[in-house]
């Protein structure tokens, strides 16, 4: 490209391909990053949507609450093919059990019978149907009311541009991190720009790694070429990545492969030719010595689930799986531990974790914390600061995108269609979408607990409450619009935490009292959004702009 008759250099195409591809879906990005982030929360966001579990207080004991657990099912459920036991912990209140049948995989992830008990007393525990976080997780990266694929496709392209402005903007900015500790307030453009490259380099390291790992993620929908020409769906694909990592010593030597102990039948043989004896019964090992002995083996790591097959009978074996992940270089691998359901002995294992390969390992990394998956606390809340980050990186650039154009407006005393359509999607996006959340976290409460389907109606609200957040940007003045809108935002995530005291939720003192953070982190978030929109409600009505000369920018100031 040439301007002026002169070339540009490599830092002034970068400059306007960073511009560029940032606008094109940058309303995108910010929706994808903001649902992203607060999915880092996802748990706790979907139990304070269910209050009536609330009323659940564990103990600090996981003995005592497995056994609360094992005595409502050996109550009524004594005959099942197993149990399956996930303990309460800092980001669960309640203890839910899972019961299957005989002939049912007990190491499924779905299927069985689920049931949420009191942590305490050992009551079900009846929660209303909602989506709650697991809503903005999916919205993360599928959208909302779109094919599954085409979805995936938008936000992988979207992600894609993402990175392109990341290393674009790495090369445009030579003084970058100079710059990022430099801030110059109330300097209009440079204030902007200051901003988005404080914001841009402090989390850098995470919104270069959230977005390749989004890539990654969304490999197999994006190319899946390579995976189609060898394996038959995804899912053996990454059955057979799985098993690559959990090898018996003999196995990873290359010893027995394709060999079966002498007398060792095939699967399927003999069957119809005689009958699989049935387990004769027995009684179940006390739990408590088991679940300390596991303790000592994790004692930086609590148990996450225990389950039981074959309870109560002679096969019967106990397996504990840690709440934490090995590493994050081992995605989804949880230490483990089996023992004998009868006499609960340690039974010997011989399995061994294996080291992946380096692209392994990198995409292991990756994308184990860009799902946070199996991570413990402070890292969850490093990863969900460094979200904010990114958010504020995104909307101090759409901002900077108008700031920067402004001028040009001004001198030409009339507003053109693109830059218009710009504010109106960057208030949309900004502000629009914590109200449509707060309007989700309302409609939850409103909405009668026992009506059917009433989780599409809550996320149908979630979407009215932001067209019509659109439609009032659309209509409004834009300094006009921004200051209202930012008053309805302080309102409603203001008032979200005594909303949750008056339809049944546990108050916040209740929680802090009784240790349940898990609910209590909600309603103080809610309070920090709150201060933080009355804050950007000050500085935009303190801020004066430029003063407009004629026509229609004489009716409002910028």
């Amino acid at each position: 490209m040439r301007v002026d008759g002169k070339a540009e250099g490599p830092r002034q195409s970068m400059s306007w391909l960073h511009t560029w591809a940032s606008l094109i879906l940058g309303w995108l990005l910010y929706a994808i990053f903001v649902t992203g982030t607060l999915s880092f929360f996802q748990n706790e966001i979907t139990v304070w949507m269910k209050p009536e579990l609330h009323q659940s207080v564990p103990s600090q004991s996981q003995i005592q609450h497995s056994q609360v657990a094992l005595n409502y099912l050996q109550k009524n459920h004594p005959d099942a093919g197993s149990w399956s036991i996930q303990l309460p912990n800092s980001r669960q209140n309640t203890t839910v059990v899972n019961v299957r049948g005989a002939n049912e995989d007990p190491r499924a992830r779905r299927g069985g019978q689920r049931i949420i008990l009191d942590s305490a007393t050992g009551e079900v525990l009846e929660a209303r149907e909602t989506r709650g976080g697991g809503f903005l997780y999916r919205f993360h990266f599928e959208l909302y009311g779109l094919d599954r694929i085409w979805a995936r496709w938008i936000v992988g392209v979207a992600t894609l541009l993402m990175f392109v402005a990341i290393i674009s903007g790495i090369i445009t900015h030579k003084k970058i991190f100079k710059d990022f500790f430099t801030f110059r307030p109330a300097k209009g453009q440079r204030s902007w720009l200051d901003a988005h490259n404080a914001t841009a380099v402090f989390a850098l390291p995470f919104h270069l790694m959230i977005t390749l790992s989004g890539l990654l993620l969304l490999l197999f929908t994006l190319m899946p070429w390579g995976v189609e020409r060898i394996y038959e769906n995804r899912g053996a694909f990454l059955q057979d990545q799985r098993q690559a990592l959990l090898e018996t010593p003999q196995q990873a030597r290359g010893e027995g492969r394709g060999e079966r102990p002498q007398g060792e039948e095939r699967r399927g043989e003999g069957r119809g030719q005689r009958a699989k004896p049935k387990a004769q019964p027995a009684p179940l090992a006390d739990l408590a010595p088991i679940i300390t002995d596991a303790q000592k083996q994790w004692p930086n790591n609590p148990i996450g689930t225990i389950t039981i097959v074959a309870p109560n009978t002679q096969k019967a074996q106990i397996e504990l799986r840690a709440l934490h992940g090995e590493s994050v270089a081992h995605r989804n691998v949880y230490p483990s531990l089996t023992y004998h359901g009868v006499t609960g002995a340690l039974k010997t294992d011989d399995t061994q974790l294996k080291n992946p390969t380096i692209p392994a390992a990198i995409y292991n990394v990756t994308t184990t914390l860009h799902e946070a998956r199996g991570v413990d606390l402070p890292l969850r809340w490093i990863l969900f600061f460094s979200g904010i980050l990114g958010t504020l990186m995104i909307a101090t650039g759409l901002i900077l995108w108008c700031v920067k154009r402004a001028p040009q407006q001004q001198k030409q005393g009339y507003k053109s269609l693109g830059y218009r359509s710009v504010e109106v999607l960057n208030i949309t996006a900004m502000i629009g979408l914590p109200i449509a959340c707060a309007g989700y976290f309302y409609a939850n409460r409103l909405i009668d607990a026992n009506l059917d389907k009433r989780s599409s109606l809550e996320i149908r609200c979630f979407f009215i409450v932001w067209g019509l957040v659109f439609i009032y940007a659309l209509l409004r003045q834009h300094r006009q619009a921004w200051l209202e809108l930012l008053l309805v935002a302080t309102a409603l995530f203001a008032f979200l935490p005594i909303f949750n005291l008056l339809t049944g939720g546990a108050p916040l003192w209740t929680s802090m009292a009784n240790d349940l953070w898990v609910i209590a982190s909600f309603d103080l978030a809610m309070w920090v959004l709150a201060v933080l929109f009355a804050f950007s409600f000050i500085k935009v009505k303190n801020h004066r702009g430029l003063t407009p000369k004629k026509g229609k920018l004489a009716q409002e100031t910028e």
